[in-house]
């Protein structure tokens, strides 16, 4: 099965082969120039780890999904009511050979920031952390002013 692109350029079709050829392969440049050659745009444009979040009756629970990450890496920290999860990593790989007199140095980085604003319902004194599989599980718990209160209340 063949896809085919049809690129427009101010709202008229391109027209032409060369020109959606010629935009393919500006594309693939710009990426292999800024390291990310094996990645699509969408992960260019998107600028952040995605984060799931659910919601139960005790707590909030935020998977965090970071794959290849180690889990010392992590800082997790709340000021005032901001919660961040931030990771960085930095590797460096050094090679050398004087006999044939090449040098190899590679410089891995890697780092992100998520922040978030925590209101006045979660008990920042209790929140836990577990690094599993790739995910950050951050387990939120809830204060007494968020839980569901039911009572009957006699008429007098």
């Amino acid at each position: 099965m063949t896809n085919t692109i049809l690129k427009r350029q101010n709202g008229q079709p391109s027209g032409t082969l060369g020109n959606v050829v010629d935009n393919i392969f500006q594309n693939s440049l710009r990426r292999f120039f800024d390291d990310n050659f094996w990645e699509d745009d969408a992960k260019l444009t998107r600028g952040s780890i995605p984060v799931n979040i659910r919601e139960t009756e005790q707590r909030y629970e935020m998977d965090v999904i970071a794959p290849g990450c180690q889990k010392d890496n992590f800082r997790i920290n709340v000021e005032g009511n901001i919660l961040t999860v931030s990771y960085a990593e930095k590797e460096e790989n050094n090679e050398q050979n004087n006999k044939t007199g090449w040098v190899r140095n590679e410089y891995i980085s890697r780092a992100f920031s998520r922040s978030f604003t925590l209101d006045d319902t979660l008990d920042v004194n209790n929140i836990e952390a577990s690094y599993t599989d790739g995910v950050l599980r951050l387990l939120l718990a809830k204060n007494e002013k968020a839980k569901k209160i039911s009572r009957v209340i006699d008429v007098k």
